[in-house]
C-alpha cells in the first residue's frame, strides 16, 4: 500500500509518500480502508522527535491517530461490523492507505456526517470531553474557563462543559472576542490581555489547551481545592499551588463517547472548523502549513 512514512526526525520534509508493507488485522482487529484522516499538534511533535521520550517512532513509521473509512475485513473475534461499513475512531498509523484499528476503539459514521469529515473528530472532540471530565464533579453552578477555546479540543471541551451545566468563560485571544459568541460559552475573555485575566473571580476548575504563560498565570485564578486539567502539562509554576489539583489528561479511545460528539455535529450543537484538504501525498505541505498556524482541522485525503 501507499503510505507516508517516516524513517528520522525532523521537518515536514522527512515525511515520504512511499510503498509500505500492507497490515493485516488480529483477531480484535479491523482492516480499514482509509478515506481521510486529520492532522493533530501531536504529529507534528512525534515527527519532529519532540515527543520521543514518551511517544517514540518505531522506523520506518507511520504517524497518525485519526481515522475514517469503510471496512475491508476484520478478526474473527470482532462483531458488530461488516464489510463496507463507514467507520471512524481513534487508532495509529493513519497516514496510510489502509490501516488497523482496535474494533472496541471504532465506530459507525452517524449517515448524516460525510466520512472524509468524519476524521476531523476523533482525537480532539474525545479530548476536549475527557478534558472536562477530570475537571470533574462538573456540576451546574460551578465555573470553568477553557484556554484555546477557538481551537479543536477546545471547542469540544466548552461543548462537554455547557452539557455538563456548568457555567463556561471562554478564552480567547483579543483579536477572536467578537468572534466568541459561536462557541457557545456563557462569557469569553481575552486571555492575553493582562488586566482581563487579573479581573476575574475565582474559578472552579480550568481546562487548559494551551500552556506556556497563560496556563502559569490562570493556575492563580483556580480556587483552593479546585482543578487545573491540561492535555499539555502542568504549568512550570504548578508547585506554588499545592491546594489546587493539577491533572494531566491523555485522550483515551471511547467509541461510545466519539459517535456522542459525532451526533452533536451533526444536529449543529457543535462545530469543528475543517480548513483545508489536502491529498495524502502531501502530507509534507499539509505540516508545513499546521507549523505556520491554522484555526482549524486539516485533513488529509487517501
Amino acid at each position: 500500500m501507499k503510505a507516508i512514512v517516516i524513517s528520522q526526525y525532523g521537518g515536514p520534509e522527512v515525511l515520504e509518500y512511499k510503498d509500505f508493507p500492507d497490515p493485516s488485522p488480529g483477531p480484535d482487529e479491523v482492516l480499514v480502508r482509509v478515506v481521510a484522516t486529520s492532522i493533530n499538534p501531536f504529529d507534528l511533535k512525534q515527527r519532529s522527535g519532540d515527543a520521543k521520550a514518551f511517544a517514540p517512532v518505531d522506523f520506518p513509521g507511520i504517524l497518525g491517530l485519526d481515522v475514517a473509512g469503510t471496512v475491508v475485513r476484520f478478526g474473527e473475534k470482532v462483531q458488530g461490523f461488516s464489510v463496507g461499513d463507514r467507520v471512524f475512531g481513534m487508532a495509529g498509523r493513519t497516514y496510510a492507505k489502509r490501516c488497523i484499528v482496535k474494533a472496541k476503539n471504532l465506530a459507525k459514521i452517524p449517515t448524516a456526517l460525510d466520512t472524509a469529515e468524519a476524521a476531523a473528530l476523533p482525537v480532539v472532540t474525545t479530548t476536549g470531553h475527557q478534558l472536562i471530565m477530570h475537571c470533574s464533579p462538573v456540576h451546574r453552578g460551578q465555573t470553568i474557563l477553557v484556554t484555546g477555546a477557538f481551537g479543536a479540543v477546545g471547542r469540544a471541551a466548552v461543548f462537554a462543559a455547557k452539557s455538563l451545566g456548568a457555567t463556561v468563560i471562554a478564552g480567547v485571544r483579543r483579536k477572536r472576542l467578537e468572534q466568541a459568541g459561536e462557541l457557545g460559552a456563557d462569557i469569553a475573555v481575552p486571555i492575553d490581555n493582562e488586566e482581563a485575566v487579573s479581573s476575574l473571580k475565582s474559578l472552579d476548575a480550568v481546562a487548559d489547551a494551551v500552556d506556556g504563560d497563560t496556563a502559569s498565570t490562570l493556575i492563580a485564578k483556580v480556587k483552593a481545592g479546585g482543578i487545573f486539567a491540561s492535555v499539555l502539562g502542568p504549568p512550570e509554576n504548578s508547585g506554588d499551588f499545592p491546594a489546587i489539583k493539577v491533572v494531566p489528561v491523555f485522550a483515551q479511545p471511547d467509541a461510545r463517547l466519539l459517535v456522542q460528539m459525532a451526533e452533536a455535529v451533526v444536529e449543529g450543537r457543535l462545530r469543528i472548523p475543517i480548513v483545508e484538504r489536502m491529498p495524502l501525498r502531501e502530507a509534507s505541505k499539509a505540516h508545513a502549513l499546521m507549523e505556520r498556524g491554522v484555526s482549524g482541522k486539516v485533513l488529509l485525503i487517501a
